[in-house]
């Protein structure tokens, strides 16, 4: 019978889906074709979630723009840099996670 391992990659991934065939008499294992199995969670599991979306903000004197969005959500395309990408993840799993906002003084 085929094993079959799951483990959890990166933050809100879980993989599953390797396995191997059954051996002959001093054969090493054959891995078979398998799928990969890919689910999204949510990152926020218990943060605040009375908020629709939680954002924090933070005032910092010695930045060189007046705001910046940093991303917590680990989906931005400009990672660290906010570009959005939370909306997206949101809708997908039900989460409220949202930018950290850095303010200049």
């Amino acid at each position: 019978m085929a094993s079959m391992l799951s483990m959890a990659v990166g933050a809100g991934f879980s993989y599953g889906g390797l396995g191997l065939r059954p051996s002959r008499a001093g054969t090493q294992p054959r891995p078979r074709s398998a799928a990969a199995v890919v689910r999204a969670e949510a990152i926020n599991p218990e943060i605040r979630k009375s908020e629709a979306k939680v954002v924090d903000s933070v005032v910092v004197t010695e930045l060189s723009k007046p705001l910046t969005a940093y991303c917590r959500c680990w989906r931005s395309g400009t990672f660290p840099l906010c570009d959005g990408s939370h909306v997206k993840h949101n809708k997908a799993t039900g989460d409220n996670v949202g930018p950290l906002l850095l303010k200049k003084e």
